[in-house]
């Protein structure tokens, strides 16, 4: 088979060629058929996950279709149309995983970092973290969803908003469009908040009822104005602008984080407490997770923008990405 691998922290991407890996006890095999990238994929390209493994196939937003199944799986079948995202299994032994909280397992794998991931034309996965994926999703439409998408969709459902809440989506980008649209079908009243007058259109096109642009003035005020956010999800990863938002929350309001930054956020007690606000942060979450994300996007028409590129042209399409310049995910695809 064709792979893309990085041998080595901060080395580029190389095309090899590799025998196809066989399934073990548990584990699936899947023929590649389309493999979104992320910027989480840069740990993996620049060394910044400990303990990674060298040479290291990237990639955790995969679709594809079952091609040969292990020992012992029985859920799985040749043939079946299936997705893998970051989630990569997981122990069933410690106190999360005995609890059924497998998002938060002590010992978790991930896709494209504990094992190699979806930059090739075949990837082997622990049947746990298989996702069965609808015929009428095609599959570079449906990659972004594994990673992007399950987390804004699983984020936003477990965030208390009940249909007829206001819900502000901070961000127009490539979690940020994806949520705006899924808050939408998810019948909230959905606020779009982003930088400059220009993104208006889109962020209505992608089903806001109403746009507050940063730009124009202080977006807690604008949100006050709207009579203040149930939720505010914060999908991107800038901790000045997000911390500029607590405000805007409504009385029990919540600020649910799933932009990664590394910058701390600023926010006093006295910001929190009167009003009952909340912050919380959101990772991804399970297979099932989302199989539910692929099934209510196949239902509701949440569908990603994307930019398709060749699995040879790996090395500009990871450019467009962590650059900024992609509108809004970047796919490789495989066999043209």
């Amino acid at each position: 088979m064709k792979a893309v691998q990085v041998s080595k922290p901060g080395g580029n991407f190389e095309i090899v060629e590799r025998p196809k890996p066989e399934p073990a006890r548990g584990q699936v095999r899947i023929r590649v058929e389309a493999c979104g990238i992320c910027h989480s994929d840069g740990l993996v390209k620049e060394g910044l996950w400990p303990g990674i493994q060298y040479p290291r196939v990237p990639g955790h937003e995969i679709a594809g279709r079952v091609d040969a199944v292990g020992a012992d799986v029985t859920l799985w079948k040749p043939g079946q149309r299936v997705g893998v995202g970051w989630h990569g299994g997981h122990c069933f032994q410690c106190d999360p995983c005995r609890r059924g909280d497998f998002v938060l397992c002590q010992f978790a794998k991930i896709t494209g970092i504990s094992f190699d991931g979806g930059y090739a034309e075949y990837m082997v996965a622990p049947a746990e973290a298989v996702a069965a994926m609808p015929d009428d999703l095609p599959a570079d439409e449906a990659a972004p969803l594994l990673c992007a998408g399950i987390t804004v969709f699983n984020s936003l459902r477990n965030s208390g908003a009940r249909g007829g809440d206001t819900v502000a989506v901070q961000g127009i980008g490539g979690l940020g469009h994806l949520g705006i649209q899924y808050a939408r079908q998810m019948g909230f009243r959905t606020v779009a908040i982003g930088r400059g007058k220009d993104k208006e259109a889109l962020a209505q096109k992608l089903g806001a009822h109403e746009y507050v642009d940063t730009s124009a003035g202080a977006p807690a005020e604008a949100l006050q104005k709207l009579g203040g956010a149930r939720v505010i999800l914060a999908t991107a990863p800038d901790s000045k602008s997000i911390s500029a938002l607590v405000d805007g929350l409504a009385g029990n309001g919540k600020l649910l984080i799933v932009g990664a930054g590394f910058e701390s956020l600023t926010v006093t007690p006295l910001q929190l407490i009167g009003g009952r606000k909340a912050l919380q942060g959101w990772p991804s979450g399970t297979a099932k997770d989302s199989e539910e994300t692929l099934q209510f996007s196949s239902l509701s028409g949440v569908r990603p923008m994307i930019e398709r590129y060749p699995l040879e042209k790996v090395a500009e399409a990871y450019d467009q990405m962590i650059s900024g310049r992609a509108r809004f995910r970047v796919v490789l695809t495989m066999g043209g």
